[in-house]
């Protein structure tokens, strides 16, 4: 098992999975105190990295695209102090950091995980039921619908319809952005047959948000109902019509030897590419494939 405990957390792997729990230091940010412990399996791992600076480094987690809920409702945009998936770590500490990084690189190949996207969440969100206020709004979610409710700061005009119940089921897309300087963020629910382009500020389906401690939580609730709606990767699929001819041929019984060394290769290629192999272990990796044939 490794491990690595810092003031801004504790990263554990036990070979199959992470463990990443926040630290209780007090730059650890709101949101990831929030979201707590996360369980992180191996195979939703694309890849791990480690960066040293003068004063401190920092450990970083690739996920799978598609993965994870959070990711996928925040679109990338969580910033450093509230990714969960990065962890700072302390000069004194890189050459742990580093065995770190080498045991879960090395379990990465030994398992043969690969790096590309998955069609189904790998994680399960966070739970539910769950309320956050910020902004001009409190979003809140059972798990089976959403409720919006307005405070005095929100705009007459959106504000005069009173509270808004949005059913999962009318629920067709959820986006979160964070405030950023001048500009401000915003939680917003896709309704079906329901489309706007009215700004956040004037959408009954959404919060606006102004870059205050509390507006990162909106993430969770983001996150909570994205996790139940269908992945985008199911939707997105191309689906072509099978030939006849290809009904009709039957399948080979065993892989042919030359189509799996390509393949392997292949594989390896994305492995090195996405930073899960150093460029000594996909050399010694491709050597070894390349005497079996």
């Amino acid at each position: 098992m490794a491990e690595i405990l810092q003031k801004d957390g504790t990263w554990a792997f036990d070979g199959d999975a992470l463990r990443l729990t926040p630290g209780l230091d007090k730059n650890v940010s709101l949101l990831r105190r929030t979201l707590g412990e996360l369980v992180v399996p191996l195979g939703a791992l694309a890849g791990i990295s480690f960066e040293q600076g003068k004063k401190s480094g920092r450990l970083r987690l690739r996920l799978r695209d598609g993965a994870d809920p959070l990711l996928l409702a925040t679109g990338g945009r969580l910033t450093e102090p509230h990714d969960p998936y990065q962890l700072v770590v302390e000069s004194d500490r890189y050459g742990v950091a580093e065995y770190f990084v080498d045991e879960v690189r090395g379990a990465l190949l030994l398992d043969r995980v690969p790096a590309d996207p998955v069609d189904t969440y790998l994680l399960p969100g966070p739970a539910v039921p769950i309320s956050v206020s910020a902004g001009d709004g409190t979003a809140s979610f059972d798990g089976e619908q959403v409720r919006l409710e307005w405070n005095w700061k929100t705009e007459d005009a959106k504000a005069a319809a009173g509270a808004r119940t949005l059913a999962l089921s009318e629920i067709t897309a959820v986006e979160w952005y964070p405030g950023a300087g001048l500009e401000n963020g915003h939680l917003r629910f896709t309704v079906r047959n329901a489309p706007t382009k009215a700004p956040p500020k004037y959408d009954p389906n959404a919060v606006e948000l102004w870059n205050f401690r509390r507006d990162p939580l909106m993430a969770l609730v983001a996150a909570a109902v994205q996790v139940r709606l269908p992945h985008p990767a199911t939707q997105t699929k191309d689906v072509r019509p099978t030939r006849p001819e290809a009904l009709a041929a039957p399948a080979p019984a065993v892989e042919d030897d030359h189509d799996a060394v390509l393949r392997r290769l292949r594989e390896l290629g994305e492995l090195h590419r996405s930073g899960v192999l150093t460029d000594e272990e996909f050399a010694v990796a491709k050597q070894a494939i390349l005497k079996t044939m």
